[in-house]
């Protein structure tokens, strides 16, 4: 009863985002598609449910399931009061009751949202156990954290960051706790990020004792977070790249398309959580590594390529023309040329590095 529930909420928020006509507040929202990227990230949203709805029906003593249940229902309600408050206080204001309050509850949204992925979802990984009780003061430490960083976030004084109306000050500030909320940001702010590296840490330590089942299900998580830091990380580097100017014949579409792409990889992780949980092709890990490993070389390699050649064809031809549609298709023909080429080249180095006995057997 408690799972339809929450599915039952999901949806419904869900549905009232994508039925809700409202622009994007602005194009670096949700991972800095604009309205690209708001359905990208409701996609990855409505991911996280779907295979907890599956995990607890298949195994309901695991609390795996009920955590991607709990993060689906945290963004979930993340992207319906973003929503909610914009309509109320951009688009039609005064139609609707409470959107400065929504706004505000709104601003801590993604401590428990990420809180949740970075600490106890590898914590509990694969079983919904702690790995050892000594863990546990690292799971209360995080929760404390969390919560205590959620609620400083919401009663600080001063302006809303991710409001919608950018000069908004906060309705719910608690002004008189205010020296005291500065002083728990200022330990908190550090200690979530050191919380999630500290789950990380203890991960990487448990993949390297690991033996049998336990480590196919570690390396179907490990492959999926090493796809999504790729990603972001070439997000984050084309648009670094785009607002110092430092190639102007960077297409705006092209940016879009790898934030876009690096919030729907997201939907990575559950994915393989799902996998290793439920043991539903779990022995197919070391194939899906190979291909990850080809293709996020490859990847990196033509993103590498066609950022340079943009480059030294814009060198090339400014004197010539102003233009950067030139350097952009001659650079697009040169990484069209290399796939592949370079997908044959990288597949035989995997091989030869990491599948020893496939390689030799081509040979």
């Amino acid at each position: 009863m408690s799972t339809c529930f929450i599915a039952v909420m999901f949806v419904a928020a869900i549905a009232l985002l994508f039925l809700a006509p409202l622009p994007p507040v602005s194009d670096e929202a949700w991972g800095g598609g604009g309205a690209v990227g708001e359905v990208a990230f409701g996609l990855v949203v409505m991911t996280f449910p779907a295979v907890g709805i599956l995990v607890v029906r298949r195994q309901p003593s695991n609390r795996i399931g009920w955590l991607l249940l709990g993060i689906g229902l945290v963004w979930g309600l993340t992207l319906l009061a973003d929503n909610y408050a914009t309509y109320g206080l951009v688009v039609n204001p005064g139609s609707l009751p409470g959107p400065a309050i929504v706004a505000a509850l709104n601003e801590a949204s993604w401590v428990p949202g990420l809180g949740l992925m970075g600490t106890f979802l590898i914590l509990l990984y694969p079983d919904g156990h702690l790995p050892s009780p000594h863990w546990r003061p690292v799971a209360w430490l995080s929760a404390i954290t969390i919560v205590l960083l959620t609620i400083a976030v919401d009663l600080l004084p001063g302006r809303l960051e991710e409001s919608p109306v950018p000069t908004m000050q906060n309705p719910i500030a608690w002004g008189a706790a205010e020296p005291v909320l500065n002083g728990l940001m200022f330990v908190l702010f550090p200690l979530f990020p050191l919380c999630i590296v500290a789950c990380a840490v203890g991960l990487v330590r448990r993949f390297r004792r690991s033996r049998g089942v336990e480590r196919l299900q570690l390396k179907w998580l490990a492959t999926a977070g090493a796809v999504v830091a790729l990603l972001y990380l070439l997000a984050i580097t084309s648009s670094m790249l785009d607002d110092f100017r430092l190639l102007p014949g960077l297409v705006t579409d092209s940016i879009v398309f790898l934030a876009s792409a690096s919030t729907m990889s997201f939907v990575l992780l559950p994915c393989a959580i799902g996998i290793a949980v439920l043991r539903y092709g779990l022995y197919e890990i070391d194939v899906v590594i190979n291909r990850a490993l080809v293709y996020a070389g490859l990847t990196a390699l033509l993103a590498g390529v066609y950022l340079g050649s943009v480059l030294l064809f814009q060198l090339v031809l400014e004197p010539i023309t102003q233009e950067s549609d030139l350097a952009v298709a001659g650079s697009t023909l040169a990484v069209a040329g290399l796939f592949g080429p370079a997908r044959r080249r990288i597949q035989r180095i995997v091989d030869r590095r990491f599948y020893r006995s496939r390689y030799d057997a081509v040979q």
